[in-house]
């Protein structure tokens, strides 16, 4: 009895794998933490489902191990590449169809990652750019709060289009006040978070911005039900929402059964 219990069950979770109206998502994840939990829960929202089983099927490489990304971009260095490459391959192993980054300066190693295994990637500045478009923002001056490492690397550079760049970054003290604020998500500060992104934004308004672009995964977090998170656009939640789209087939709400928590 044990035994043909423990058969149906593998044949319910391949059947659960394998559903082809849900394509099984991998989730890079890591870089931050925080972050990554923040995608999550931002893909669970945005998912149109009235049930468990309608939501998105996701497998997650949490490991923040991997080296900073920006100061790897500053400095000359792929110190990164390797770890991220280890932890698609190891998603690949564990059956998912694509994969996501919620990180925008890993992004810098976007091509590499997408030569060297098999797993498409989908890349959040496309997905920023989708929701450029869902919000009508053409011919508003766009600016960049992102790492320093984004904006030297260039990962939004020629992504976005024409109507939408080039893009605004401001000077050096808005950079430092988002390096702050980024480093104050990592560490758990997110009062401090919130106050140094408030300022950065607050300039570059004061310097025509019209739509803020928050292009580092920790950004979003610091400015959460803030008074000026209407006027940004979140690459967080952007990724979120191509993530779904990709993932779905424009199937809708589909395979729900009643069940119990």
């Amino acid at each position: 009895m044990q035994s043909l219990h423990r058969a149906g069950a593998r044949r319910q979770h391949t059947v659960a794998m394998n559903d082809s109206t849900r394509r099984l998502i991998g989730v890079l994840g890591g870089m931050g933490p925080m972050a990554t939990i923040d995608f999550m829960a931002k893909v669970v929202a945005v998912t149109p489902a009235t049930c468990d089983q309608a939501h998105l099927p996701l497998i997650v490489h949490q490991v923040p191990q991997i080296p900073d990304r920006s100061t790897a971009i500053m400095t000359g260095g792929d110190a990164p590449l390797g770890p991220m490459l280890a932890g698609l391959r190891r998603l690949a192993r564990a059956g998912v169809e694509l994969a996501v980054i919620p990180c925008n300066t890993a992004h810098h190693w976007y091509a590499q990652l997408s030569q060297l295994q098999a797993l498409p990637l989908l890349h959040i500045a496309e997905a920023v750019r989708q929701e450029l478009i869902l919000r009508h923002s053409h011919d508003r001056q766009v600016a960049l709060m992102a790492t320093r490492g984004t904006h030297l690397a260039g990962v939004y550079s020629g992504r976005l289009g024409p109507a939408f760049e080039p893009l605004l970054s401001g000077d050096e003290a808005v950079q430092a006040l988002v390096d702050v604020s980024i480093a104050a998500v990592k560490a758990g500060d997110f009062a401090q978070g919130t106050r140094a992104a408030l300022e950065a934004a607050d300039r570059l308004f004061s310097a025509g911005a019209e739509v803020l672009i928050l292009g580092c995964t920790e950004l979003p977090i610091a400015l959460a039900n803030t008074a000026i998170e209407g006027r940004c656009i979140d690459s967080t939640l952007a990724l979120a929402r191509l993530c779904v789209k990709e993932s779905l087939h424009d199937v809708i709400d589909a395979g729900c059964v009643s069940s119990h928590h």
